[in-house]
């Protein structure tokens, strides 16, 4: 039996998007609601900035989408390679980074670089001081260890930066080509790094960044990305509403033991709490708490991530839901935090609305 397809869209959702679109939360959203069979909506809200005149938002607009790169890129592509034996998550970073081994460092595996818990700190300015990877690498290498491996979570960006220098080497190819071929073999459409000039016009534009002394548009907002080239395990990632959504759906399908086991294999194991204390990360991935960016609705078994810029992905296997909200609620500036709240409403109307519509049974 088919879904029902919400014609008239998801009210509830609508209303909130369009009273933070008006209260300046961010100038331009694209959001998509789906199962593993397929999109159920998808609609785009606003302008790309608030200049007047401006291009409006639709569904083909592009955003920056920030630390997503992390789960759908990295992780995916560390998956695979932990699926060939090629990694080994319980293997020291020594391993596979050339003076990794030092005893101050020597207790952090990969499995920490996935689920933040290596110790490392959160956030380096590298961009200030570094150009290109072997600059990057000599800066992280001088870096303190702030914790015992495995003891505590803290979201860093360091990490992911580590780890996507293993996945090139091991895989011995940039994070471009890896996400080009992921791309390709789930036909995802209009997701990759380093966006073509052709699709400027459609993109939707960050923050003026006083470093680059430029608006970003089709440009990394991250920094330190912007420092490795545009091409990042931490952000760098571009692409559609409905890219992303065709992302979740290869997910949901994996989670569910479907067809897509070649593309994203161990699933099931990367998206389980990997147990450190007082976090609620699996490997590359959030899990989900009821006071987070996915609200009260989804199941304990949702799985997502955010990104800096206003960008989310949440994933609940159970009751077969994606939602994909993208906004660039950093234009103008990031000092904008409206969204913090927004999300948590989106995500709670999705699951009303579906049920309203007869997609869930209501609870």
């Amino acid at each position: 039996m088919r879904d029902p397809r919400p014609d008239a869209g998801l009210p509830l959702v609508r209303s909130i998007l369009e009273g933070a679109v008006a209260a300046r939360a961010f100038p331009a959203a694209a959001i998509e609601v789906g199962r593993s069979g397929g999109r159920l909506w998808t609609e785009a809200f606003g302008t790309l900035r608030y200049d007047d005149p401006s291009p409006r938002t639709s569904t083909d607009t592009i955003f920056d989408l920030a630390s997503l790169t992390k789960v759908i890129a990295t992780t995916s592509a560390a998956m695979r390679l932990v699926h060939e034996g090629a990694l080994d998550l319980d293997a020291p970073v020594g391993r596979y980074l050339h003076g990794w081994d030092a005893p101050s460092h020597a207790g952090i595996r990969l499995r920490h670089l996935l689920d933040h818990s290596s110790g490392l700190p959160a956030h380096v300015r590298l961009w200030e001081r570094a150009r290109g990877r072997a600059d990057c690498e000599t800066l992280l290498r001088a870096l303190p260890v702030e914790a015992e491996p495995g003891t505590r979570s803290v979201y860093s960006d360091v990490g992911f930066m580590l780890l996507g220098f293993i996945i090139e080497d091991v895989g011995r190819q940039p994070l471009d080509v890896v996400m080009a071929g992921l791309a390709t073999e789930l036909d995802l459409g209009d997701l990759c790094y380093l966006p073509p000039a052709a699709w400027r016009d459609r993109t939707a534009p960050t923050e003026f960044d006083p470093w680059r002394n430029r608006l970003l548009v089709g440009e990394v907002h991250d920094e330190n990305a912007g420092a490795l080239g545009g091409v990042a395990a931490h952000a760098g990632l571009f692409g559609t509403a409905p890219a992303v959504g065709r992302f979740a759906q290869a997910v949901l399908q994996a989670l569910g033991g479907g067809g897509t086991t070649g593309a994203l294999p161990l699933m099931r194991q990367f998206a389980t709490i990997t147990g450190v204390p007082g976090s609620s990360r699996a490997l590359g991935w959030d899990t989900m708490l009821v006071t987070s960016s996915c609200g009260s609705r989804l199941s304990s078994k949702a799985i997502g991530h955010v990104g800096f810029t206003g960008t989310s992905l949440w994933i609940d296997p159970e009751q077969d839901v994606y939602v994909v909200l993208l906004t660039n609620r950093v234009h103008p500036t990031r000092s904008n935090e409206a969204l913090r709240p927004i999300r948590p409403k989106v995500h709670n109307a999705v699951i009303e609305d579906l049920e309203r519509i007869g997609v869930l049974p209501r609870n």
